[in-house]
């Protein structure tokens, strides 16, 4: 599932084309993905000005003229495509329609962002601007981790006598929003720590140095696009790149990145996630 990185990815190939402009055509070619699309989903979304296109935790929200916001998550699946429009000196038309396209708009200026998804695990809904933390699938998420409220003292809190795994508290999204099981399984190798380790038996200087790591690699697989594993795909149709410069995951029996290290990346599952890590260098 796409996670901060990816769907911060999208939105910013989005934002040229779709950021002020109005959806000149909205077109819904079925009733439902993971859940039922809004009532009158497509007249409601027609001749409406994009005002600001935002993202939350791992949810895209384009705030519309009409005092709505759209909520789009890209589930396991989804992909949120343009054609039509320039990019650098290319102009991508506007590709055959597929079985999976599923939302279609139409936007001012010549641009088509198509909602594709095999397994409809995505979601749209509609709700009022100005009103996110009364939705459900909003309403209890932590801070952003790139966000100013997102700190040492406030992480040492919230993991203070967890006694579950540093991993599994990371991974959840009241904790921290947006984090998924590829960016924790690298934050907790780059900063040395052991994806079985209590949460609430870190020391002090532990966990705070986890907020300074999380940013880091949250920035690096921005900067390449996020991780193309399966099926995402940035705005454009390209892949990610990030997953070229991973150092434990998905590298289980494969030699450990850091110098000198003579360990070897194993693998473990916790709550059903595989969490990749080298014995040597997580503690």
């Amino acid at each position: 599932m796409p996670e901060l990185p990816e769907v911060e990815t999208v939105r910013r190939g989005l934002l040229p084309v779709m950021e002020g402009r109005t959806i000149l055509h909205a077109q819904v070619n079925r009733p439902d993905l993971r859940w039922p699309l809004p009532q009158g989903m497509a007249e409601r979304l027609g001749g409406a000005r994009v005002q600001a296109l935002r993202r939350r935790s791992k949810y895209l929200l384009a705030d519309l003229s009409t005092g709505e916001t759209l909520l789009i998550h890209l589930g396991m699946s989804g992909r949120m495509l343009v054609s039509g429009a320039m990019s650098g000196q290319f102009h991508h038309d506007h590709p055959t329609p597929q079985k999976h396209d599923h939302v279609v708009l139409d936007m001012e200026g010549g641009a088509r962002i198509t909602f594709n998804d095999a397994r409809r695990f995505g979601a749209m809904d509609l709700m009022p601007t100005g009103q996110d933390e009364a939705h459900p699938l909003l309403a209890r998420l932590g801070p952003e981790p790139l966000g100013n409220a997102f700190d040492g003292a406030y992480l040492a809190t919230r993991l203070a006598g967890r006694r579950t795994p540093v991993k599994t508290a990371l991974l959840d999204q009241h904790v921290v929003a947006g984090l998924g099981n590829i960016y924790v399984c690298e934050v907790l190798y780059r900063a040395g720590l052991a994806p079985g380790r209590l949460a609430g038996e870190l020391g002090a200087d532990q966990v705070a140095g986890l907020v300074p790591v999380i940013r880091e690699v949250l920035a690096e697989a921005i900067e390449a696009g996020g991780s193309s594993l399966r099926d995402y795909r940035q705005a454009d149709g390209e892949l990610g790149y990030f997953q070229h410069s991973f150092r434990v995951y998905d590298r289980e029996d494969e030699p450990c990145r850091t110098p000198g290290c003579p360990g070897t990346i194993q693998r473990i599952v916790q709550a059903g996630r595989s969490s990749f890590y080298c014995p040597e260098c997580q503690r």
